[in-house]
């Protein structure tokens, strides 16, 4: 087989529409934009939400609250789960708990919390992440406290 003798599949393609072409195409005339009218006319367009005049959708919905696009997401992960899916003498970081399905998704940083009880001698490293100008624990204090006292330690990377 040659490239000259390549073709697609039968059915695969199809022959373009050619617009204002005769009354006999279908698309003759007025070549499918009716009759006058500003989207009849060359150049015509009107800017993306435009509706004739008429306060647009975006404007009539009332607007709540504040959205912050510089807002540090941060996956937070409960010592109960970390009691759960980690066995005794484990190393925590974040490919682990990215490969356990604790953090799922793309985070700025984790965080692990207190919530719930901790029995194991864990190992937790994680990377400490800047949140607006302070630099911030990838721990609470009472996460911190349960895992010192199972004999488990915390480093900051």
């Amino acid at each position: 087989m040659k490239l000259h003798e390549l073709s697609p599949a039968a059915g695969s393609t199809k022959e373009r529409k050619r617009i204002g072409r005769g009354a006999a195409s279908g698309q003759g005339k007025t070549a499918g934009k009716g009759h006058k009218g500003q989207k009849a006319r060359a150049g015509r367009g009107m800017r993306a939400g435009f509706e004739g005049g008429q306060m647009p959708l975006q404007r009539r919905i009332p607007k709540r609250g504040f959205n912050n696009i510089f807002a540090k997401k941060i996956a937070s992960v409960n010592v109960s789960e970390l009691e759960r899916v980690f066995d005794n003498g484990a190393v925590v970081d974040a490919a682990a708990l990215i490969e356990k399905g604790l953090v799922k998704g793309a985070f700025d940083g984790i965080k692990i919390l207190g919530n719930g009880e901790l029995t194991k001698k864990l190992t937790v490293k994680l990377v400490s992440y800047s949140d607006s100008d302070k630099e911030t624990k990838p721990y609470s204090e009472s996460a911190l406290a349960k895992i010192e006292a199972a004999g488990g330690k915390v480093e900051v990377i």
